[in-house]
């Protein structure tokens, strides 16, 4: 190992921080000696917290500012939320890694009954026991249009509203009663050690995840080959194979990660049907678009060889495409796009 140390560009929040902290502690592990220090950077998706992301514009919203240090070698590695990465890099920077998945799954949030009586986490009650107990009319809080958009499709009486900022004032804000309930990923919550607070695991069928949704991701220089070599044993084959496969899907979407589109790609075993009666992999596909008042959802579903996901992600955006898909998103770019004086449009 010729290179002594290594940066890591990271937002700073507690979460990012968990991430970055997870692939230094990866690193050192693996490399003994090898000094891992971080670059902390205050990105545009969290300087403006007083407006809905999917009217700021644009893609990259938590990346960008990491990227330009990276292609300033003020650092020499990025840590992401694989859900906040466009499909589209600068030039000389790529995704060297995808590390192993969290739950890629949504997480129902409700308030806790007498929260200072609690003694232990086997004796938390929640005011509401689970999704399907939301009273009628029932205030909801998310920043997400794709789980806006299945809630409303499911439930159109229910008040979505609007729910920025880190994991811990989204809580607060839950608690002092502004919500009934609230909607995060899982992983996120998971790995901060707050699991107890998670009222219920929303099975796909209510709220499909994020393109990446659980998975880290890595990104670097393409032509450091010191530092590609370094971070490529932390790449998870299976996880990279089926994000890579959602990516595809929402790069032919032409989407960002603040429009109402969710996949989610799983590897499974199958029957194979030749006269030995032997397994086989398959990777397992789903995707959909919704319009943001939910009251149109195009799904697919699609399976095929791992070998290829990039290729079926293609496949199933195309069938997404050709069902209606297109009118959906061009009617959400032009409601989110911003106005040429910085404004904000509605």
């Amino acid at each position: 190992m010729k290179r002594g140390k290594v940066v890591i560009g990271t937002r700073s929040s507690k979460l990012a921080l968990w991430q970055a902290e997870f692939i230094r502690s990866e690193l050192t592990r693996r490399y003994p000696g090898l000094m891992v220090e971080m670059n902390k950077i205050k990105t545009t998706g969290d300087k403006i917290l007083d407006v809905p992301l999917a009217q700021v514009g644009g893609k990259g919203l938590f990346v960008k500012e990491i990227e330009e240090a990276l292609l300033r070698r003020e650092a020499d590695i990025a840590v992401h939320s694989m859900k906040d990465v466009p499909t589209e890099f600068p030039g000389g920077l790529h995704l060297a890694v995808i590390c192993e998945r969290e739950d890629a799954r949504d997480a129902f949030i409700s308030q806790i009954q007498n929260p200072r009586r609690i003694e232990s986490p086997d004796a938390i009650k929640f005011k509401i026991k689970n999704f399907n107990s939301l009273p009628r009319g029932a205030t909801v809080g998310t920043s997400s249009l794709r789980r806006s958009c299945q809630l409303l499709s499911i439930r159109p009486d229910l008040r979505i509203e609007q729910l920025r900022g880190n994991l811990d004032t989204r809580l607060r804000r839950l608690d002092e009663g502004r919500f009934d309930a609230i909607i995060l990923a899982a992983a996120g919550v998971k790995r901060l050690g707050l699991q107890d607070r998670i009222t219920e695991i929303l099975p796909f069928e209510i709220s499909l995840s994020a393109i990446g949704q659980g998975a880290i991701g890595i990104e670097c220089r393409v032509n450091d080959e010191f530092i590609n070599d370094l971070i490529i044993p932390l790449n998870h084959s299976e996880t990279s194979i089926c994000v890579r496969a959602e990516r595809a899907f929402l790069q032919r979407l032409e989407g960002g990660c603040q429009v109402p589109i969710a996949a989610h790609a799983g590897i499974v075993n199958k029957e194979s049907h030749s006269a030995l009666s032997t397994q086989r992999s398959a990777l397992v596909l789903d995707g959909l678009v919704g319009s943001i008042s939910g009251d149109r959802i195009i799904k697919g579903h699609a399976e095929g060889n791992p070998e290829q996901g990039e290729t079926l992600g293609v496949r199933l955006a195309d069938d997404i495409l050709s069902r209606g898909a297109k009118e959906i998103l061009d009617e959400v770019y032009n409601r989110c796009t911003p106005q040429v004086n910085g404004e904000i449009s509605s």
